[in-house]
């Protein structure tokens, strides 16, 4: 069993940052991959990034891609969001893949199987 906490949302201006924390406890050694995705109201789940914990290899949205930066520090793995725009407005939410096939760019959420409860980011002026 693998427990994840997210923290770090909030309410940033357009063009803003902000660094979105994702801390594992448990099981933390049987994580292949994290990742981030996001949900906006009315909006299907929407992958966002990310990496495979041994090599560090990413994989981003195209949405996110060039603003975002996915990155992991033993049990904690970071979004470091900039030039944030009100659409990458949503609930944010980590994710966990301990499955051992799928690949090292697991970017479908039904390749995790351990999920947090979210954070809220609010991009407005």
């Amino acid at each position: 069993q693998v427990e994840l906490v997210e923290s770090g949302g909030g309410l940033v201006q357009p063009g803003g940052s902000l660094r979105l924390s994702c801390t594992a406890s448990g099981r933390t050694g049987t994580r292949y991959s994290m990742a981030w995705f996001r949900q906006a109201p009315g909006e299907a789940r929407e992958f966002v990034a990310t990496i495979q914990l041994n090599r560090k290899l990413t994989s981003y949205g195209n949405s996110v891609r060039g603003r975002f930066t996915i990155s992991s520090d033993s049990a904690i793995t970071y979004l470091q969001m900039n030039n944030l725009k009100p659409e990458d407005s949503a609930v944010y939410y980590c994710a966990a893949s301990t499955y051992n096939s799928g690949g090292p760019y697991r970017t479908e959420d039904f390749h995790y199987n351990y999920w947090g409860q979210g954070t809220q980011v609010t991009v407005s002026s």
